[in-house]
């Protein structure tokens, strides 16, 4: 049983008087696991893919599938649910609170849910090699340790499945690499990572990657 499986999906914009066609009957699917790097020229789809598999936006067609469960036309707050519970998110912009140390940054997805998660938190932060900054706010920290951050904060839920939207595009080469290494090691415990990318150093590090042109897998 796939992770996620898109079939035939379709996603139309209504855009200064056409429409445009975002995401052009895309089928495919990602297995546990699997590092699969999505990558394609600006306006290719790619992040409206990613906002797909991330159940943030709905198809015009098409049914998409997590972990054999049809969750195209779910409800909202089964949606939202579904979400918090199977997916993890790492933006390229980090979106931390900065006001916020590295443990809260990572505790805040889980704030209304019921036991502690500092523990756990704590050791997310240790084993992407932050035990020694548990206390440090976003500005105390480099690039590459705010991307980390972020990388245990989409794990504090357990996901089965990591989005990553350009995971290493405001890092330099070196602390890039060392941001996919975290991802690739998380598909050790089975989580599937999908990233949108246009940096060739992520197909480099992914089990297979998938071209997209004009919203269509090519």
């Amino acid at each position: 049983m796939a992770a996620i499986e898109l079939i035939d999906v379709t996603r139309r914009y209504d855009g200064g008087g056409e429409t445009v066609v975002a995401l052009d009957s895309v089928s495919m699917s990602v297995d546990h696991g699997e590092f699969v790097a999505i990558m394609g020229p600006s306006g290719s789809g790619k992040s409206t893919l990613l906002n797909v598999i991330g159940l943030l936006d709905s198809s015009d067609e098409g049914r998409v599938r997590v972990d054999g469960e049809d969750v195209t036309d779910i409800p909202i707050d089964e949606r939202t649910r579904l979400r918090k519970e199977t997916i993890g998110f790492v933006f390229q912009d980090f979106h931390l609170i900065p006001t916020l140390s590295a443990l809260e940054n990572v505790v805040m997805p889980t704030i209304f849910d019921a036991g502690p998660k500092r523990e756990r938190a704590a050791d997310l932060l240790e084993r992407v090699g932050l035990a020694d900054r548990l206390d440090h706010l976003p500005d105390e920290l480099s690039g590459g340790q705010k991307q980390r951050v972020a990388i245990a904060r989409a794990l504090i839920n357990s996901p089965t499945i990591v989005l990553a939207d350009e995971p290493t595009g405001n890092l330099d080469r070196d602390t890039g690499e060392r941001i996919l290494e975290e991802l690739t090691a998380v598909t050790g415990d089975g989580v599937s990572v999908v990233a949108v990318t246009h940096d060739p150093a992520v197909a480099a590090y992914a089990d297979r990657t998938i071209e997209l042109r004009d919203g269509a897998i090519t």
